[in-house]
């Protein structure tokens, strides 16, 4: 399966954000995805399969528990493809800032009472 197939659903996605937070057990994901979606048990055991077989989670049993957590490597290699496509928005971001940092400077200089007009 592709990466983007295996990050095309959003039970998947939602599931790697719960473990980019930290190493959690099935039953923890389970709880979370549940309640979310409306999923059952195991219903999310197959999206960890998925992921597991994809190389995006680890698990690693613990007496008998089994903890998962997020593999990067494979987000690596799509962050890799996304490369060639950042020219498209990394102008527009950089401008975004730029115009945030200078709204934030003509705030603080109303704010101080300075009477300098904000420059255009």
């Amino acid at each position: 399966m592709h990466a983007f197939e295996v990050l095309g659903d959003p039970v998947r996605r939602r599931i790697l954000e719960l473990l980019a937070e930290g190493e959690r057990t099935s039953g923890s994901v389970s709880e979370v995805i549940r309640a979310e979606f409306g999923i059952s048990q195991p219903g999310v055991s197959q999206h960890l399969k998925v992921l597991r077989e994809n190389g995006f989670a680890t698990v690693r049993p613990e007496g008998t528990r089994r903890l998962y957590a997020v593999n990067s490597e494979p987000l690596r290699d799509i962050d890799v493809w996304l490369d060639r496509f950042r020219r498209f928005w990394t102008p527009h971001l950089d401008a975004l800032a730029t115009e945030l940092a200078r709204g934030k400077r003509e705030r603080r200089l109303r704010d101080s009472g300075s009477g300098e007009p904000p420059r255009m």
